[in-house]
C-alpha cells in the first residue's frame, strides 16, 4: 500500500521558512507500525530543501508532487492550517478515486468537506482508525 503525507509546509508565511514537520515522522511512524509493507510517499523526505529551489526546479517539484498524490492508494492530509499545496494534492488525489483522509480542526471548510473520505479532528483520533484497521479495510 502505497500512502502519501500531504500537509502544511509554508502555509501563509511570507519568507522561505517552513512550519513545523514533527506530523511527518509521527504519521510515518504509525503508517509503519500498523500497515503491513506500506510505502509513505513523503515530499519533503523526497526535496528535503525545498524551499530554497528557484522557480524552474519549484514549478516541476510541485507538479510533480501534484501527480504524485493521485498515484498512491490513500493521502493523509494534515491541515491545521489553510495550505495551497495541500489542497491541490487532494484535489488531484479525488479526481483519481485516491480516498482522501483529512487530520484538521477545519471540518466546515468545502474543500474538507468535498474532497475528504473521512476527516479526523486530530492525530490521535486518526492513529485510532489506523490501529482498527480503517485504513486497509481489515477492521477486526
Amino acid at each position: 500500500m502505497r500512502v502519501f503525507i500531504a500537509g502544511i509546509m509554508q502555509g501563509s508565511r511570507t519568507d522561505r521558512d517552513i512550519d513545523s514537520q514533527d506530523y511527518r515522522r509521527e504519521l510515518t511512524h504509525l503508517l509503519h507500525h500498523h500497515v503491513p509493507d506500506v510505502e509513505v510517499v513523503d515530499p519533503l523526505a523526497m526535496h528535503p530543501n525545498s524551499v530554497a529551489y528557484g522557480p524552474d526546479e519549484a514549478r516541476r517539484t510541485l507538479l510533480e508532487t501534484i501527480a504524485l498524490a493521485g498515484e498512491v492508494d490513500a493521502l493523509v492530509a494534515y491541515i491545521p492550517s489553510a495550505s495551497m499545496g495541500t489542497a491541490i494534492e487532494m484535489w488531484n488525489a479525488y479526481q483519481h478515486s485516491v480516498p482522501v483522509y483529512t487530520i484538521t480542526g477545519m471540518s466546515a471548510n468545502w474543500v474538507v468537506l468535498t474532497l475528504s473520505h473521512r476527516v479526523f479532528p486530530d492525530i490521535p483520533a486518526f492513529a485510532d482508525f489506523v490501529a482498527e484497521g480503517g485504513l486497509t479495510g481489515n477492521r477486526p
